[in-house]
This record gives structure tokens, sequence and C-alpha cells, in this order.
């Protein structure tokens, strides 16, 4: 398994993430586990969770289930030290805290609750799950406006949370700092933001990224390369279109579809037009297309780390088979093709 610097934070992480969003709704505890010992297994020391996980659905009853599901992994395995840990205060409008937005006094509250669950006393990475003022994530990119923004405060907002950052980092509770769904001018200012501050710097971001949502290749990709931020890849499968096994109007039970028939406002024509031509490319050179798209995330030059989940055992094997996987040049080419044939297809 590749390791990569997660920006300039000197921890190293493995190329595939092992996203947990799941553990606690679609799959058990014990599943939970099972899937962590056999991705350590398999070379992954990065496990990725959220104060709100698990999803799918939503339920506010639920709401930070998922880390004490990896927090008893920590306490009867002992392995703490053998994973690098990263979880994430949500933003506004969430269930946690009332739904109360991201402040340097949410920020304290937040990391206590995390730590109890997770049951350790040191997050590796603690990420933003949004931001207050919105983003372009989950198809908002269509119509998100950002003309009534507030720019004065949002820089306050920033200055506010580095010196609440900061005093977790010298508390010791954190150990590097991340964003999610974030755009390349929020990534700018709040690096800009480290620096005057003195409060610790963004090394990575999460936001999705696939060969169906490429939205990061025109900005956040540059940004991300000259401000030292790794790019964490979530949804690099498009929510298991990628897999094909939507294809046809399947919905196969127990999918994110079938749970979440909502989701199915992202599958126009024009989306499965797109999953047909991957899919072609795959069956052209004898690929298995979740492989073939998780492996083609990880080649990109800003990308750090590609995060993936998994409802079963057999899913969770056919990811890990990625991390061996070396396209040729033919493949590649293909896959730009088709990129250029259907671009932002959903």
């Amino acid at each position: 398994m590749k390791m990569n610097q997660l920006g300039d934070s000197g921890i190293e992480v493995s190329e595939l993430c092992l996203g947990s969003m799941t553990w606690g709704t679609q799959n058990t505890p014990k599943e939970g586990h099972a899937q962590i010992d056999r991705a350590l297994e398999a070379g992954i020391n990065f496990i990725d969770t959220a104060e709100m996980y698990p999803v799918n659905p939503i339920k506010a009853e639920t709401v930070g289930l998922t880390e004490e599901i990896i927090g008893q992994w920590i306490g009867a395995s002992g392995r703490r030290n053998d994973v690098v840990l990263a979880t994430k205060h949500s933003g506004a409008g969430s269930h946690a805290r009332d739904g109360a937005p991201i402040t340097g006094d949410t920020i304290p509250q937040a990391i206590e609750g995390s730590l109890k669950r997770l049951q350790t006393d040191v997050i590796d990475l603690y990420q933003f799950h949004w931001p207050n003022r919105g983003s372009y994530m989950f198809r908002k990119n269509w119509t998100y406006d950002p003309s009534d923004q507030d720019r004065a405060a949002t820089l306050a907002h920033m200055v506010d949370c580095m010196g609440a950052l900061q005093r977790e980092v010298e508390r010791g509770t954190i150990r590097s700092f991340g964003l999610s769904n974030e755009s390349a001018w929020g990534l700018t200012q709040w690096s800009a933001a480290a620096a005057r501050s003195g409060g610790p710097p963004p090394v990575s971001v999460q936001n999705e990224y696939s060969l169906m949502c490429r939205l990061a290749d025109t900005d956040v990709a540059e940004t991300c390369v000259n401000e030292r931020i790794g790019m964490l890849a979530f949804s690099p499968l498009a929510a298991g279109m990628l897999t094909g096994k939507y294809q046809g109007g399947a919905v196969p039970e127990g999918s994110r579809m079938s749970l979440n028939p909502e989701m199915g406002g992202r599958k126009t024509d024009r989306a499965f037009e797109a999953v047909e031509a991957y899919l072609q490319v795959a069956r052209e050179h004898d690929l298995h297309p979740a492989q073939m798209a998780l492996a083609w995330a990880c080649t990109r030059s800003f990308m750090t780390s590609v995060i993936f989940g998994a409802t079963d055992m057999d899913q969770l094997g056919t990811a890990l088979g990625a991390a061996d996987l070396a396209l040729s040049d033919a493949v590649m080419e293909a896959l730009d093709a088709a990129h250029r044939a259907h671009p932002m297809p959903y």
C-alpha cells in the first residue's frame, strides 16, 4: 500500500482510506470492526469518520454512533497507534449539537464529544465538515450563489476558529486540521488565516471527486498544490454509480439508492450514458470498474488519499484490490476521452 504525506503535518497516510459512514445503519458494530481489521491487514492505516455519522439515513438518534463503534474497536483491540484517525465537526444544520454552526466556542465541545466516543485522547486529523457559508458540493454547483456572502464576517470567523484550534493543538487533543466541501477561495483564506494568526494550517480538503465529478480539476487542484493541502476524495465511485449496479434502472436491495430514493435526483440520462462509457473502458481492458475508478483517482497529482466505503466484505475486498492496480497509458487515454465526451454528467 502506497503511503503519502498529509500536507506538511508529518503524518503518513495510506493512499486508500477506509470510510465508515455506514457503520451503525447499514453495518453492525461487528461488521465495522471486521472491516477495520481487514483494511489494516491490507496496509490501510487511515480511517475517516464524523461526529454526525452514520448516514443513509441520517437520524438524530444515531448521531455519534459510528465514532462509538470505532471507539469500541480501539478499546477492544488496543491498536490505536496503528491507525490515523480523522473525524469532522458538523456545520450548521446537522443533528449534532442542535444544528449549531462551527464557531470557536463549539470546537472544544465537539472535540471532547468525539474523543469520548472514539475512546482516544487525540484526533490525528480534525476536519470542518462543511463551511458555514455553504458549499458547491452535493450537486449545489448548479445553483449555488455566493453573492450574498459577508466577506468580513467569514474572515473574522476563520480567525476565531484558528484561535480555538490552536488551543486544541497545544492541549494535545488534535494533531492537524483539515477542511471538507470547501472551495478554492475558502482553502486559500483558511491558509492565510493560519499564517496571520499562527493557527494550524489546513493540511487536507475532503471533497467529492471521481470520474463523474471533477470540479476540483479547474481550481481546487491548483490551490492544493500551492498551499500544500492534500485532497481526500470522497464518493470516488459516484455513490456507487461507477460500479454499474444502477444501470438499466436497477436498484439493488440494501444499496444507498434503495435506502435514500432522493438520491435518484443525480441519476439523469446523461449520468447513465457517462457510466456506460466508463464501464466500456473497463470491459475493453478487462478491469473491474470499481477498481479502475479508485485506481484512477489515486493517480491524480493533488491526491493524498481516496476514501471508499463498503457494506460487505466482498465490496471491501474489491476496493482493496485497487491498491495494486496500475492503469496503462491506453486506459488513461480512454478515460480522458470518456470525460471529454461526458463532462459533469450529473
